[in-house]
């Protein structure tokens, strides 16, 4: 089977035989429901493909689609249209004149077919004239497909002039496709991002948002119906290359590229381009997160000193989810739309959808990648020192363990103390334990108002409270006072019984010092 990775081009991915996983049911609904569209995804999630796709349905091109679902629909008529594709995604955009470029260029490919008048000077009016001259001349309405419509803006989050610059750039370019609706047979965006109040969407109310349509959470991606489907011979494949069973393979897909949901009430999607690389490489690893995390999401976490376990479990209305303002303070949207969020779970009362991470391959992933940026510069250093906590706590050594700990916060980049010192701390902590649980057994919880840090393993439970500029003798005696060990008490026998012995409790006060940024004393009992 020939895989396509890669391969974003419908066109030469059915003409060299490589496999496609048929989307055209949905693209058939899509088209004949509507005509102004716009999709949100993770990026390597098939978007360009299905731009691609569609522009060879419109182009008439029935043979490339010969025993897929579209082919078998009578009322479709094959016509074919004129189709103006434009592909932000092949540029850098990290200046003003580097838009206009694009942007020109694109413009002027379609004027030598269609042609332009003398008095169009502007990017909008130039547009206007290419749909309406090529809708005249063809004597079809025009198909119009933007892919990765949001680039620009993305690049430049954090330099207001700049967004500023591209917000009127591109408000004026799109807005064509409002003025000559009546010259548009159908028209899609897509990107990993939806800009909202007064960016490039203010204008285009009649675009349809269907990214998180339980219709349509299945139109890029696979699902899990899909990869049993398609990849029947490819997972035995797989199975036995590992020295796994048919069923631990797919569990094993599944908790690696599963869960990625895009509706309350949908079932959760695979991230296509890791799928496809561990079929072909037969060997599971993080692939998707492998081919770049963009920097401007930890800038956004960093700057707004945005508390990543909160980040890890948000709570956020609808409103939130489905745009993004380039200078809001909440950088959880973004993350969402990128892709290292997915939704978990809904509230109804209440209107709130619940996040976290999709799947292993992401969650991993983005702590490693965070891990430099708050712990030791130096990423390997930080990998280390997380392998040797990891070793201190399953052997039961929380005194080499918080010595370590104290080293790593006095290492840390200075940069990333300014601001919230505590919210500095607690992330680190986050990290180090998130770190842990990737290269041993443990688990850890938090309980707001309660237990500061809980850390267990097989056999050794860590009860902790941390002080910032109070002491270690304090946050010892509120373990005590508010008798948080006593609830483990109750699992006494289990334990003894499954583990031929009793679970060892470490109860642990702990004090940071602001002034040197690192851990002032702890106190173990």
């Amino acid at each position: 089977m020939k895989l396509p990775i890669g391969i974003q081009d419908f066109e030469s991915l059915r003409k060299d035989g490589y496999l496609y996983v048929d989307k055209t049911e949905q693209v058939y609904r899509l088209v004949s429901e509507g005509r102004y569209y716009f999709l949100s995804r993770p990026r390597r999630f098939g978007k360009s493909l299905l731009i691609s796709t569609i522009k060879a349905l419109f182009q008439g091109k029935r043979e490339l689609f010969k025993g897929l679902a579209i082919d078998q629909k009578e009322d479709w008529d094959w016509a074919v249209h004129p189709v103006l594709h434009l592909d932000l995604n092949t540029e850098k955009f990290s200046t003003k004149e580097a838009l206009e470029n694009k942007i020109n260029t694109f413009l002027s490919i379609e004027e030598e077919k269609y042609g332009r008048a003398e008095w169009e000077k502007s990017f909008g009016t130039r547009f206007e004239g290419i749909i309406r001259r090529a809708c005249e001349k063809t004597g079809q309405r025009v198909v119009i497909l933007v892919d990765e419509y949001d680039k620009p803006m993305l690049q430049a989050i954090g330099n207001k002039e700049l967004q500023d610059e591209y917000r009127g750039t591109l408000k004026g370019f799109y807005g064509a496709l409002k003025s000559m609706d009546g010259c548009i047979k159908f028209a899609m965006l897509t990107g990993v991002t939806k800009f909202g109040k007064v960016s490039v969407f203010s204008d285009l109310n009649n675009l349809e948002d269907i990214s998180l349509l339980r219709q349509y959470y299945d139109i890029c991606g696979i699902s899990d119906e899909e990869l049993l489907s398609y990849f029947d011979t490819e997972i035995d494949h797989l199975a036995e290359e590992n020295d796994m069973t048919r069923e631990e393979c797919i569990a094993r897909l599944r908790r690696m590229y599963d869960g990625y949901h895009f509706h309350q009430k949908a079932k959760g999607m695979y991230n296509p381009f890791s799928v496809l690389n561990t079929f072909k490489n037969r060997e599971f690893g993080s692939y998707w997160f492998e081919t770049g995390t963009p920097t401007y999401l930890v800038e956004l976490l960093r700057r707004h000193h945005y508390n990543l376990e909160d980040m890890s479990k948000s709570e956020v209305t609808a409103d939130v989810l489905n745009s993004i303002d380039a200078e809001s303070t909440n950088p959880i949207p973004v993350i969402y739309q990128s892709g290292y969020l997915t939704i978990k779970g809904y509230k109804e009362r209440f209107g709130k959808y619940i996040l976290g991470f999709p799947n292993e391959e992401v969650e991993e992933g983005f702590i490693k990648y965070l891990a430099p940026f708050y712990l030791d510069n130096r990423e390997q250093r930080s990998v280390f020192d997380i392998e040797k906590f990891s070793d201190d706590v399953e052997t039961g050594n929380p005194e080499q363990f918080l010595s370590r700990l104290k080293s790593l916060f006095a290492s840390a980049p200075y940069d990333s103390v300014k601001g919230d010192k505590e919210n500095h701390f607690q992330n680190m902590m986050w990290v180090v334990f998130k770190m842990m649980g990737f290269y041993s057994h443990t688990e850890y919880h938090t309980s707001d108002g309660r237990i500061d840090l809980l850390v267990e393993t097989p056999q050794y439970r860590y009860i902790m409270e941390f002080k910032l500029d109070g002491t270690a003798e304090e946050a010892l005696q509120q373990i005590k006072d508010k008798n948080y060990q006593l609830q483990f008490f109750g699992d006494t026998l289990a334990t003894r019984e499954n583990q031929g012995g009793t679970k060892h409790t470490y109860i642990i006060g702990v004090n940071f010092s602001k002034e040197t940024r690192t851990i002032d004393k702890w106190l173990v009992e």
